[in-house]
């Protein structure tokens, strides 16, 4: 069985390595990109900041359809209640406490909220936890990106040093 608080904790661990990594890329490189085609350091950090936000902000205000022709034009919503930001430092920052704000209301539902289901954007039906998880696996998947942009400028994530810390310890 799978916990609320376990996912809830296990994303908090994985958001504060996100904001370090926001806060170790150079701020002046926040626009590099390894190929055309693909997004900016920048725009990956603000893309998994917008998602949890909303995707969250939508369960939370009990949406049950993600895969409607509405479902992106309803996330705008939770978008726009994020605060401003201009700086790698205040992205970070923001990245921390919207998630933390998140955590705490998630955690204040009861068991049966978490039970319900939902259809995710895909056409599948799953439970609210299960679309949590997913949410959380969405942001894992985009922070190994910016990972990736990190090893590209020669920088070592927090992770891995936690890791090399650990092993010679």
């Amino acid at each position: 069985m799978v916990r609320v608080e376990a996912v809830l904790d296990t994303w908090k661990t994985v958001r504060e390595d996100t904001a370090v990594a926001v806060e170790e890329f150079p701020s002046d490189d926040f626009g590099f990109k390894p190929a055309l085609d693909v997004m900016s350091f920048g725009e990956i950090a603000t893309h998994i900041l917008n998602a949890g936000q909303a995707l969250t902000g939508l369960l939370l205000a009990g949406g049950d359809n993600f895969s409607t022709p509405e479902f992106r034009a309803s996330l705008k919503k939770y978008i726009d209640e994020i605060p401003a930001h201009e700086t790698p430092t205040e992205l970070a920052a923001l990245l921390r406490s919207e998630l933390a704000k998140r955590c705490t209301a998630l955690a204040a539902q009861p068991p049966e909220f978490f039970s319900g289901m939902i259809t995710r954007m895909d056409g599948l039906q799953v439970t609210r936890l299960e679309m949590l998880q997913y949410i959380k696996e969405h942001e894992l998947t985009h922070r190994s990106q910016l990972f990736l942009y990190l090893r590209l400028k020669g920088l070592v994530p927090a992770t891995t040093r936690r890791r090399q810390a650990k092993a010679k310890a």
